[in-house]
């Protein structure tokens, strides 16, 4: 926990834990403000559970989220106020600080000047020089003077992030390349289905950022606020200014715990996880082994979501523990899935319906997990059956595993790179924005119509390093995605269906059939699922090395 004192009355800090609660009691701090809305980070804690400390340490808080680098006027204002009314001193809290060190630095503007603000600021470790100019310029932030500029500015330094950077650097050496992500620990969250299965540990998944970043390439350590692309800028927390000549979008997509009612209140307790933080998937596997009998729900939201078929690995896993422990004769397993199929590519589905019968899941469709009541334990689903009026049905669990609704980020929703639905609108084939022709775009963030998963990054980032470097060099786009993806459904602890289809469901197996056949559960794609792939991934994908991810010719036929 870092404590990064403005003054005498406040201190600001990134993200901190459950745990940090007493200790921040104990330094003499009054009140907790959390500046960060739930849901941002895949290991980050609800506001109700900080919230829950607080209480128990006799701490008064405040929940003033405010989406990152979107520090309105009004959010500093109410920052303002509270710092008036809140029992001092005050402990204020977002992802790095940066949101609420700006809060204060904005709310300050009318009784400080903008040197003192400065000085401050900096003292905690913070520039708000931005945020100055902001000042200055009415609320306005100016692009015609950045901090800094570079030939490429990658957004997102997770799967697709990291990896086009390698790449783009394994093909010219000399790009002058900064990737931005405020995040201190990179995810290998495809292994997050095996920490729930109790294959993995989830210490296992995570690697510091600062380890990962290519040698040569500049880490901007903030979060994006807003895209100027008329202006070829990007405007970061704290209002500074970076400019680029060609950017590369792929920050990810956000789980959007909040849109399931009282589901962030109850996460972690309750018999309620979800593999899709890294906190609570050695929750899920606590609950697997420790469940004997009673209703295990499986949720899955409408798409898209990363991975279409973790909901379902989970409940395989789960129901391959009971049946070989003996206590699914004990266990009702309910699947329910707000889409209308088991599985979006046909050629999958039998090796799959041979599992759902095997540990006789009860599959319903077109139900949509719209609320939880953890204490009580029910779960209630919107029913929306095609030609049938919505209905809604409450059931009972014992365990139930949820999957968030998923959304693009919010900094990418109401950015001038979105289309109607708030991804980033590129061609799908080259990966380029289809408005403005410096800009590319890869991974969960973009609207090509393939499956969200790691290894459709895997593939994408070579053909935006080839499209972007052959743009460098004044030629047309020279490589094009063809749609890959790949879902490996654990089916039972040792056996996966391993599915690789491109645009269209056009099945795209890596392997010949003797090899390894796809449509049907086998050891051998379990050997790659646990052994082959995680090295893979922190030692190729991600280091520029493009094993099995050659990029496809543009005019190849």
């Amino acid at each position: 926990m870092e404590l990064n004192q403005i003054n005498k009355r406040l201190t600001v800090s990134p993200q901190i834990t459950v745990d940090d609660v007493k200790a921040i009691a104990y330094a003499g701090f009054r009140a907790i403000i959390c500046n960060r809305p739930d849901g941002e980070g895949a290991d980050q804690p609800t506001f109700e559970e900080i919230d829950a400390a607080a209480q128990a340490a006799g701490l008064k808080t405040v929940y003033m989220p405010v989406t990152s680098g979107k520090v309105r006027d009004e959010d500093a204002a109410d920052f303002g106020e509270a710092m008036d009314t809140l029992p001092g001193p005050v402990f204020a809290y977002c992802r790095t600080g940066t949101r609420s060190a700006t809060l204060w630095s904005l709310s300050a503007a009318t009784s400080s000047p903008t040197a003192d603000i400065l000085a401050a600021t900096k003292a905690a470790g913070y520039d708000m020089g931005g945020v100055v100019r902001r000042i200055v310029n009415g609320g306005k932030t100016p692009t015609d003077q950045t901090d800094a500029s570079y030939d490429v500015v990658i957004v997102g330094a997770g799967a697709g992030g990291i990896s086009v950077a390698s790449s783009l650097k394994s093909r010219k050496p000399d790009l002058d390349i900064a990737v931005i992500d405020p995040a201190d620990i990179h995810y290998y969250q495809p292994g997050w289905t095996l920490v729930g299965g109790g294959v993995f540990h989830a210490e296992d998944t995570a690697k510091t950022m600062g380890s990962l970043i290519p040698k040569g390439v500049h880490w901007i350590k903030a979060a994006v606020a807003a895209f100027e692309p008329k202006d070829n800028a990007v405007i970061l927390d704290g209002c500074r200014v970076v400019g680029y000549k060609r950017l590369i979008v792929a920050p990810g997509i956000k789980l959007d715990w909040n849109r399931i009612e009282g589901l962030v209140e109850t996460l972690g307790r309750n018999g309620v996880t979800s593999n899709y933080r890294y906190d609570l998937a050695p929750y899920t596997w606590k609950l697997v082994q420790e469940m004997k009998e009673g209703r295990a729900v499986f949720s899955q939201p409408p798409m898209p979501i990363k991975c279409a078929g973790a909901p379902q690995k989970a409940m395989y896993l789960s129901g391959d523990h009971w049946y070989k422990n003996g206590a699914l004769k004990n266990i009702q397993i309910d699947f329910n899935n707000a889409g209308g199929v088991l599985f979006g590519v046909k050629d999958y589905v039998p090796a799959l319906e041979t599992y759902i019968a095997k540990y006789g899941v009860n599959t319903n469709f077109f139900h949509n997990l719209v609320s939880i009541d953890g204490e009580a334990k029910k779960a209630t689903f919107e029913v929306a059956k095609p030609d049938t009026d919505k209905t809604t049905v409450t059931v009972d669990f014992d365990m139930i595993h949820v999957v968030p609704p998923q959304v693009a980020p919010d900094f990418i929703r109401v950015s001038p790179l979105a289309d109607a639905a708030g991804w980033v609108d590129v061609d799908q084939a080259t990966l380029r924005h289809k408005t403005f022709d410096n800009i590319w775009s890869l991974g969960d963030v973009m609207n090509a119509p393939n499956a969200k998963t790691a290894a459709a990054a895997r593939v994408q980032a070579p053909v935006v390093a080839e499209n972007v470097c052959a743009d460098i060099d004044g030629k047309s786009a020279v490589a094009q995605y063809t749609g890959y993806g790949s879902c490996p459904l654990t089916v039972e602890r040792g056996k996966i269906v391993l599915a690789e289809f491109g645009y269209g469901g056009v099945l795209k197996p890596s392997f010949p059939k003797w090899l390894l056949n796809g449509t049907k559960p086998t050891r051998a794609a379990w050997f790659l699922k646990e052994t082959a792939l995680p090295p893979i991934y922190w030692k190729a994908m991600l280091r520029g090395r493009e094993w099995m991810a050659k990029p496809e010719s543009i005019t190849a036929k």
